[in-house]
């Protein structure tokens, strides 16, 4: 079986972080997003991967190329213009079906399923599972659905208690929700998914293909999942996501050797041993921890990233190639790649510091603060 992977859009809520970066190569863990995604169909048995790219599309081609060196054979279906999920599954086509791409019919069910699944998710699905209701349901599509306690936060489905899908509602009110079961974007199709799909426009699953398969009546289920899932679209779902991951919230893998205190170290990665670290901590390979450092619990260190002589980070998630100097202090905020915080400078709550920034020696940057790529916090300025 083949699985597309959703990861041409811009991410436009994870910005500043995304002005350079796509949205699936926002890493979680020190690795892309993707890349757990990969993994995690590798994990299932899929191996046969298609993404389709519109927003930076090299960065995602050069980082992942045919997908050897990731357990899977990938290939790419680029978009001249954003085509819509349902668009850009149809763009794929030849990809997804091979040589059933002209059979989409009752008679390939079986022979042409494939899944859809967004490249910027966190999950440990069982996608296993997911297939084998799927086909037991003989249904033409089904999605995974996750319980949360929060519905008004997200797209929900309603379904009968055999799973049938009924009806949907986009973020509804409190009170007013008729299900608490959220969408998470994991699909299982078949062939046949493609009649139903214009050629003309953006189409939408969620807001013009499955509405349609409801008023048809067609096999179309849902199947509520026991396990972990996190749209990493916001900035505070992102955070979020690093707690649950370096909690054991959520089952990937961990780059580095684990030690008994959960401490993560990637290969090459030096620590003083007068720098202190609370669990559970990430640190990338090639790092430097310098004297008297501490790193409090839910912290990334990325790779190669130098950190100075009583720095202190804490629950920050640090990018690969920054330089934190001495007696930086940073607390509960982000920090992009190839970033330089000088001497004394600091980062309060929320903040998010993106690519290639300077903060100067003694530069104050308060909460919730978003700076853009490649900008300078001048010396002794605070930014409110």
């Amino acid at each position: 079986m083949k699985a597309m992977v959703m990861a041409a859009g811009v991410g436009s809520r994870l910005e500043p972080l995304t002005v350079n970066v796509p949205k699936p190569m926002v890493p979680v863990a020190t690795r892309p997003a993707m890349e757990h995604i990969l993994a995690l169909l590798g994990r299932h048995g899929v191996t046969e991967v298609v993404a389709n790219l519109w927003y930076l599309p090299g960065s995602i081609e050069s980082y992942f190329g045919d997908g050897s060196g990731f357990g899977v054979s990938l290939h790419y279906s680029r978009e001249e213009e954003l085509r819509g999920t349902a668009g850009g599954v149809l763009a794929a086509r030849a990809l997804l079906l091979g040589d059933n791409a002209g059979a989409a019919t009752a008679a390939t069910r079986g022979d042409g399923t494939f899944l859809l699944i967004a490249g910027d998710a966190l999950t440990d699905a069982d996608l296993t599972r997911l297939l084998e209701f799927h086909r037991e349901k003989g249904a033409l599509a089904t999605i995974g659905l996750k319980p949360v306690a929060d519905p008004s936060r997200f797209g929900v489905v309603v379904t009968t208690g055999d799973g049938r899908i009924l009806a949907f509602q986009e973020k509804p009110r409190p009170g007013e929700a008729r299900s608490n079961l959220a969408n998470t974007m994991i699909y299982v199709f078949e062939p046949e998914i493609f009649d139903y799909i214009p050629g003309e426009g953006a189409p939408d699953f969620g807001r013009d293909i499955f509405p349609r398969l409801v008023r048809e009546g067609v096999p179309f289920y849902g199947l509520a999942m026991d396990e972990y899932w996190c749209d990493i679209g916001t900035l505070s779902q992102y955070r979020l996501a690093h707690r649950d991951v370096l909690s054991g919230a959520v089952g990937i893998d961990i780059p580095g050797a684990e030690n008994p205190r959960a401490v993560w170290v990637g290969e090459g990665a030096e620590i003083h041993p007068t720098a202190t670290l609370w669990a559970p901590v990430l640190i990338g390979r090639g790092a430097r921890v310098s004297r008297g450092v501490s790193v409090g619990p839910y912290s990334v260190i990325g790779d190669n990233c130098v950190v100075d002589e009583g720095a202190s980070i804490f629950q920050g998630v640090i990018w690969n190639n920054t330089h934190v100097g001495r007696g930086v202090k940073l607390e509960d905020c982000v920090v992009g790649s190839d970033c330089y915080l000088k001497t004394g400078s600091s980062l309060g709550e929320g903040v998010v510091l993106s690519d290639e920034c300077v903060v100067e020696e003694g530069g104050v940057v308060k909460k919730n603060v978003k700076i853009w790529p490649r900008k300078t916090v001048k010396k002794r300025v605070a930014v409110w």
